[in-house]
């Protein structure tokens, strides 16, 4: 999935109840949902951003030589300025985006 792309809010906002807990009729199975959800973006991104990083990586034997290369910092920087993965997970439970079941009632 192209997180780049998301109309995830950047700063904290608050959202409607209601909308949160309209698919399960559980705020806390809902709630539970996302968190799980959140992980999986979270998972994403680092592992999109660790492979972008280690693209400009320099490898020294000396430990006291450190390197900072601009291209690592832009990539680090644009990364920072993603919305959190809590506030990806929440829009795409908005809008629907998200699958889950329950084994319970299959």
């Amino acid at each position: 999935m192209d997180y780049k792309d998301t109309e995830a809010a950047i700063s904290t906002i608050t959202y409607n109840k209601n909308e949160i807990e309209a698919q399960t009729e559980n705020i806390y199975e809902a709630i539970s949902i996302i968190a799980k959800r959140a992980n999986q973006v979270n998972a994403d991104l680092k592992k999109e951003l660790v492979d972008k990083l280690d693209e400009f990586a320099t490898y020294n034997d000396s430990l006291e030589e450190v390197f900072e290369n601009k291209e690592q910092i832009e990539v680090s920087k644009f990364y920072e300025r993603l919305p959190k993965p809590t506030a990806i997970a929440v829009e795409e439970w908005l809008n629907n985006k998200v699958y889950f079941r329950t084994p319970e009632t299959e």
